[in-house]
Order: structure tokens, then sequence, then C-alpha cells
């Protein structure tokens, strides 16, 4: 049965003795809030890293307290969840203080995702696989807000944007660069963090690489992880994309990636390659990588400064 208007006051404005009352009651508020009663963003894509730009937030909140409230939304569980403001609150932690000030916004899951990427997508050091997951996670609550749109709007005469379209004219990105970035989040974890340069043993990938790399098999990636620690070498943009295609055709194999990665790249020095079987025995099992590389060159530097002295004998 159909509702009809009748011009009467909602039963929660008959609360208000006057308009401005009512509408007083409508605006946002900042309140302060317990940060233990705050938890992160469920799949937050951006990390709160204690680097430079944290110790000078920190140091910032310190003297001036925090700037600009945060954003939450109710949880349905108790508490609230943080739309905006995770670094601010970690800033507020590290300084030993025990409330927020934020604003209270009811939001659902598509409206909370797409503004918490908005607040954290202009910041000026963002890892790639962070942009990456952003890109992805809003550009799916917007696919999610076209659906309903789709549902609610007439049809007729009505040409729809594509979801990825809008996200491109929304960060200043083109449409191929965004599929990009979120290709990188199909990466295991060891792989993300060589295109982060952020990986133990100092291992980096480049973007366009990690894009053709991403459409390998996880088991496939999860060697390859291994090839490149036993290598020290890590896939050229030909190699990865011989790599994609032989994955595609079922006819990677671990021997192969091996083989692939002790090869000359093109436009390569001369370089020595050695197998980590051949060096292994000489070093703790506990010692990564990277740090028998760094005892190497201490090494032959230590040499080169022993054979130096000897000639100028």
């Amino acid at each position: 049965m159909n509702k009809f208007d009748l011009g009467l006051p909602k039963f929660e404005d008959t609360l208000f003795s006057t308009e401005e009352q009512r509408q007083e009651a409508r605006l946002e508020k900042v309140m302060k809030i317990p940060i233990s009663e705050i938890h992160d963003f469920k799949q937050h894509p951006f990390h709160v890293r204690m680097d430079e730009d944290m110790v000078k937030l920190i140091d910032s909140v310190k003297e001036n307290g925090v700037l600009m409230p945060a954003l939450v939304r109710p949880d349905k569980n108790g508490g609230y969840e943080m739309v905006s403001g995770h670094r601010r609150k970690f800033a507020l932690e590290q300084n030993g203080i025990t409330e927020i000030d934020a604003i209270v916004r009811e939001l659902d899951d598509d409206q909370a995702t797409i503004i918490m990427v908005d607040s954290n997508i202009q910041r000026e050091h963002i890892l790639p696989t962070e942009r990456g997951f952003a890109y992805r996670m809003k550009l799916e609550a917007m696919k999610h807000q076209g659906k309903r749109n789709d549902l609610t709007s007439s049809q007729v005469g009505t040409k729809l944007k594509r979801a990825d379209d809008m996200l491109a004219e929304q960060v200043g990105e083109s449409r191929n660069q965004i599929q990009r970035f979120i290709r990188l989040t199909y990466l295991v974890k060891e792989l993300r963090n060589m295109v982060d340069e952020i990986h133990e043993d100092g291992f980096t990938i480049a973007l366009n690489p990690a894009y053709e790399l991403s459409f390998l098999q996880i088991k496939e990636q999860n060697e390859l992880v291994e090839v490149i620690k036993e290598t020290l070498a890590t896939p050229s943009l030909a190699q990865a994309q011989e790599l994609k295609r032989k994955s595609q055709n079922e006819e990677l194999s671990k021997d192969m990636m091996m083989d692939m990665l002790l090869a000359d790249k093109p436009n390569q020095k001369e370089k020595i390659s050695l197998k980590m079987e051949e060096i292994n025995k000489y070093f703790p099992k506990s010692y990564t990588p990277n740090q028998k590389k760094e005892i190497i060159l201490k090494l032959l530097g230590e040499w080169h400064k022993k054979r130096e002295r000897e000639h100028s004998r």
C-alpha cells in the first residue's frame, strides 16, 4: 500500500520546537572518541609506516594537536570503523593521547570505501601496490553503485559511463595505467614487496615487468621468487613477457625460469653468475642472499686493498 505525504513533520522533528533546532540536529558534529573504540578500515590498502613523513606528523601532533578531525562510521558490532584518519590516530597514539576528534557518519560499504580511497590517494608517498589495491577497491565500489543506479534510473536515452573511465578522470591516470596498477594486487607478497622496493633482500622489479608477471599462476610466482633468490637476478620486461607466454601455454617450469634469469639480458654488461648452492656452504643458513652479497663485496674490497698495498712496495 502506497504511503501519502500529508506534509506533516516527521516524528523526530516533533522533538524540536524550531526549524533552526531541527537543522542543527542534522549537522555533523566533531566528537571526542576513545582511540580504543576505533578499529582500522577493513583491508585498508594504505599501510601506516614509521617513515620520515610519519616522524614529522608525530612532532606536529605533539606541538599543535590534530588540526583536522578524523572520519569514522558506526560499527554494527560496537565501536567505530576508521574511514579517514589512520595516520593521525597512529600519531596520537605515539604521543600517548587516548582520544581523537572525529566526525561520526552513517555510510554504507561502498560510500566508505570511496571516501577512504579519495582521502589518501593524493598523498605524496604511496607505494605502487598500495595504489593498486586502492584503485581496485574504489573501482569495485563504483561498479556496485552503478548497478544500483541501473536498477533505479530510466534506461531510455541514457548511456552510463564506464566506472574505470570515471576513475581515470578522477585520479588523472589513463584507464590502461589504472589496470596496470590493479594487476599488481594479483602478485604474491614477496613480488609485491619487490615492486614496492621494500623487499628484505633488496630485490626490485619495475612496474611493467611486474604487470606481466601478475598473469603467472600463484605456484609459478612462488617458484619465481625462489629462482630470484638463487640467481640474485630479477626478470627484465622481455623476460617477464616470455614467462607470461610460457605460463599461458602451460610450458613454464622452474628450471626454465632459472635458465632465463641466468642468461644475459640485452644491453647488459658482462657479469659473473654464481649459483647459490656454490656459495651457500660458506655461510650460516640464517643469512639472506643480500647479506651474503654484502659480505662477498666486503671481502673483495679487502682483497683489492691488500693487492694494491703489495703492488706499491
